[in-house]
């Protein structure tokens, strides 16, 4: 379990500008985390702006994206070979817009987490706020998951809701989700590194 260990040394995989992965580092920063360290960063587009930022923090950059390699499984076993050299116990994806496949699930299993910009099972997938706005629900919000085979469908950690007003567009939507998005990410990082759990079914249970 990973709350067992002294230290937690977390991976992160991104293909933009990561501000997920900007707030973490920055609750880290300011001495959240009793255990998380992150330790490295890839993305899977060149140049994607998020790299720039774990380099000027002195985190370890993979050097290779997706375009350098034939098949999306060859990239994914060069994440793994090189982050488990480095030690990685657990893999953050922080608006890493690709599918995770088999090997980085083998490699991880029940360690790879993601943030989605709804209230899953709702609206899974791409263009979550669109497809919100579209469907006219009143609450919105946010979910950290463990990472499975399925789209958006692994075991939900934690959530936070925000209401969706009539004058919303995508836009605005999404900015105030993506607040409470560097919130709560670090928050349910925080509880599976330090606090007790298991997966019963679906559900995530913390011990009290």
């Amino acid at each position: 379990m990973l709350n067992e260990k002294a230290e937690i040394r977390a991976g992160v995989l991104l293909s933009g500008r990561g501000s997920n992965f900007r707030a973490i580092v920055q609750h880290e920063q300011a001495g959240y985390f009793r255990k998380l360290r992150v330790v490295c960063v890839a993305s899977n587009k060149a140049g994607a702006p998020g790299l720039a930022f774990a380099a000027d923090k002195d985190i370890v950059c993979l050097d290779k994206c997706a375009a350098d390699f034939e098949s999306l499984a060859d990239f994914e076993q060069y994440i793994v070979t090189e982050m488990k050299r480095l030690g990685v116990d657990l893999l953050i994806l922080a608006g890493y817009m690709r599918i995770v496949g088999k090997t980085l699930l083998d490699a991880w299993p029940c360690a790879i987490v993601n943030i989605h910009p709804s209230l899953l099972p709702s609206f899974p997938g791409l263009h979550a706020h669109a497809q919100t706005l579209r469907y006219g629900v009143k609450v919105s919000g946010c979910t950290v998951h463990f990472v499975d085979a399925g789209l958006d469908s692994g075991p939900i950690i934690g959530q936070r809701t925000v209401p969706v007003l009539d004058t919303d567009t995508e836009e605005t939507l999404s900015q105030r989700i993506l607040e409470q998005e560097h919130e709560l990410y670090s928050e349910c990082l925080k509880r599976i590194t330090e606090q007790a759990w298991s997966i019963h079914e679906r559900t995530v249970v913390f011990d009290s």
